[in-house]
């Protein structure tokens, strides 16, 4: 759902075993159709290079995503000596994994230049196809010739930096206020790489109204560049839509747009920014702290760095990262949007520090989605795989109980954790525990945290 290229090669029961029902043995390919882009089965060692070849191209084309090479074990365990193909055969490779443009392009970039051009109150909505369309350039290119505020989605954040006077941070249900607000008040829309998530959208007949209402009357609408031809019109009916790769869309679109001043819409942003930003009260030097202190003393620690990756699991603590980091980069964030699978955290910062190995690779957890997979860091002792928790534990699943608080007379149901003492499991693990419990200790605390050269849990 997230659009993540991935590539599981997945063992499997003999080919003279499979549907007999044999030991261990699973029907890997009907159980993982619905996940994936592609799945297949290997039946004879002489397809293995070209198939292997295509589960890379597929997984890597168009809208990444994940693939499945189903390996019956007599297949890995065959010897071939003869000449074979590698060339990936795929007759099928439609418009879906296509990296050109469609053959409408250059009419529907000349319509989506011509509403920009004319709009009073223009929004782009930059998500995750920018990054992984490495368009961030084009898109900076597009919001400063125009004069455009830029949102992102949650998966998006880093392709437009945080810090540029045109950002408008994250939109959505844990969004800012700015982002929000203009939104709904935009008379033209231009979505670049996002699949207008319910999380984004709310309602659907009370999204947009103005770029709606500007639409029927000739005046505005919506714009939507997408890599994926199924993504057009399924959320949000779009006005222009250009299918195609985003960042050839936006190097398109650059020279036809007008600069264009809109002083009123931008001061009309600025008061926003101002009266609502994210907020909250501090706590006392010495009572329990707010998670976003924690984040917002991490924010403050890694300003100045490029070489910081962070990842989460799923619950508050993600959303006060989403808040609190001043995103400026793309590639920095790594985080489950369309499912939210909590336990995510550990294991994709464990990845990413496999990846990049002279990254500093931060997990901002929550103890719930802590607790699911912390098993892995005796995976980072013993392979020294330095990877840091930032754990923020408040004894609960925050986000359900803040649902619970709010819309179920603070009936807790499987929401309170009886939480082991973190520091300790994190030294049991052979990796180092840090505990930091009130915020005159925090700053101190986190310098110590980012500076300790091995796998480390700090719990706050």
């Amino acid at each position: 759902m997230d659009g993540t290229p991935m590539i599981v090669f997945a063992g499997q029961v003999a080919t003279t075993a499979i549907g007999t029902d044999a030991f261990q043995e699973a029907d890997v390919m009907g159980i993982a159709r619905p996940a994936t882009k592609w799945c297949v089965q290997v039946r004879d060692v002489r397809e293995l290079p070209r198939r292997i070849n295509e589960a890379f191209k597929i997984a890597t084309s168009g809208r990444p995503g994940p693939v499945i090479v189903d390996l019956p074990k007599d297949v890995t365990a065959a010897i071939c000596n003869e000449a074979v193909a590698t060339e990936p055969q795929l007759p099928g490779l439609s418009s879906e994994y296509q990296s050109t443009l469609g053959p409408e392009a250059d009419e529907m970039l000349a319509k989506a230049a011509e509403m920009l051009n004319n709009a009073k109150r223009p929004i782009i909505f930059a998500g995750q196809g920018v990054q992984q369309g490495h368009a961030c350039d084009e898109l900076m290119a597009v919001a400063e010739r125009a004069n455009i505020p830029v949102t992102t989605s949650l998966q998006g954040l880093g392709v437009f930096r945080e810090d540029h006077p045109l950002a408008l941070q994250m939109l959505g249900m844990h969004g800012s206020a700015v982002a929000n607000y203009a939104m709904q008040s935009a008379d033209v829309i231009l979505g670049v790489g996002v699949r207008w998530d319910d999380r984004v959208t709310g309602k659907l007949p009370d999204f947009a109204p103005a770029a709606k209402a500007a639409a029927a009357a000739g005046q505005g609408g919506i714009i939507h560049f997408d890599v994926l031809p199924k993504n057009v019109n399924k959320v949000v009916q779009a006005d222009v839509a250009v299918v195609g790769d985003c960042k050839l869309s936006l190097q398109g679109l650059v020279p036809m747009l007008e600069p264009n001043e809109r002083k009123e819409w931008g001061a009309t942003l600025e008061k926003w920014k101002s009266n609502y930003p994210f907020a909250f009260t501090p706590s006392e030097d010495d009572q329990p702290m707010k998670p976003q202190e924690v984040i917002q003393e991490l924010n403050n620690q890694i300003a100045d760095r490029d070489d910081v990756i962070i990842t989460t699991g799923v619950g508050q603590h993600q959303m006060f990262a989403a808040q609190f980091i001043e995103w400026k980069r793309p590639w920095a964030w790594v985080s489950s949007g369309g499912l939210g699978t909590m336990g995510f955290g550990v294991p994709s910062a464990l990845g990413a520090k496999l990846g990049q190995p002279d990254n500093i690779v931060i997990d901002i957890d929550g103890d719930g989605s802590f607790m699911m997979t912390q098993t892995e860091m005796a995976t980072c002792a013993e392979f020294d795989i330095k990877v840091k928790i930032l754990l923020l534990n408040n004894d609960f699943q925050g986000m359900v109980r803040q649902w619970q608080d709010l819309f179920y007379e603070e009936r807790y149901s499987g929401t309170k954790m009886m939480n082991p003492d973190f520091v300790k499991l994190a030294e049991a693990m052979h990796c180092a525990g840090l505990r930091c419990k009130t915020r005159k200790d925090l700053k101190e605390k986190m310098t110590e945290f980012l500076e300790c050269d091995k796998p480390i849990v700090v719990s706050c």
